[in-house]
């Protein structure tokens, strides 16, 4: 069990057109994240726009939450700095726990939209 308690408001509803963005994720994550001081959310939130760009290198528009997968998370962090990589992944670890608490990454799936 994570420190995130599961809210009903966590995940807005979307229409089946619509992609759930990381940048809406990372936002929402980032309000409710047990962060110590404003410094370390604006150091986390720094941290996920790099990732953000990492997963959206070539794409047009918004990055999809999907994009962000286990292997794309492993990819980054070997890509960063040797100093960072622990924080790195300290914060992706808390990021997914987050999304998959929260229901992110299960209205991310086409496949799990209500009819």
């Amino acid at each position: 069990m994570t420190h995130f308690s599961p809210q009903s408001s966590a995940v807005p509803l979307r229409h089946s057109s619509t992609r759930v963005l990381f940048a809406h994720a990372s936002a929402a994550f980032l309000q409710v994240a047990p962060l110590h001081s404003l410094i370390d959310r604006a150091r986390r939130g720094a941290m996920l726009a790099a990732f953000e760009r990492f997963l959206g290198a070539g794409l047009s528009g918004g990055v999809p939450l999907l994009a962000y997968t286990r292997l794309t998370g492993e990819a980054w962090i070997r890509n960063l700095p040797e100093a960072e990589r622990a924080e790195a992944a300290v914060l992706l670890a808390d990021f997914r726990a987050y999304l998959r608490d929260w229901g992110w990454l299960d209205s991310a799936r086409p496949v799990n939209l209500p009819d």
